[in-house]
């Protein structure tokens, strides 16, 4: 059975695991280079899981082969965006189509507040059901 002690935030891979050491994100990163994987730095301050379109830190590293730019690139990310969280995505192209195949957390904010469900009465005897983050009730630049 699977827990979230920590209430934490829980998207992409690894997310039940404690945080990744930067020698596991480079093991990631091996794997997905090695597997002709092209790689995206991305964070937000909005963890919807419905926001799915975080911003870009840079521009996706296509050709880069060696795992240690990434993770430089990683913390340049960390040290600009301290408290937010962010992600490593990578997109495989084989197909002609760029998906993502692996997405995994790489920082979050010392104080993540978490989610609340809304439940709204509907006509009839329907009900419906909203995540709300408490994020967003402060402006963008002062949630965390």
């Amino acid at each position: 059975m699977m827990t979230n002690s920590g209430n934490r935030l829980t998207q992409g891979q690894f997310s039940f695991l404690p945080p990744l050491t930067d020698k596991q994100i480079s093991s990631q990163i091996k794997y997905a280079l090695k597997n002709g994987w092209a790689i995206g730095i991305e964070y937000t301050d909005d963890p919807h899981p419905r926001n799915t379109f975080w911003e870009m830190f840079g521009n996706p590293m296509f050709d880069l082969k060696d795992p240690a730019g990434i993770l430089m690139e990683i913390n340049s990310c960390r040290k600009t965006f301290p408290n937010h969280y962010i992600r490593v995505t990578a997109f495989n192209a084989t197909r002609g189509v760029e998906s993502p195949t692996m997405s995994y957390i790489v920082n979050r904010p010392k104080n993540e507040p978490g989610f609340h469900l809304v439940r709204e009465e509907k006509s009839g005897r329907s009900v419906g059901y909203a995540i709300h983050s408490y994020a967003t009730d402060k402006p963008e630049g002062d949630r965390y």
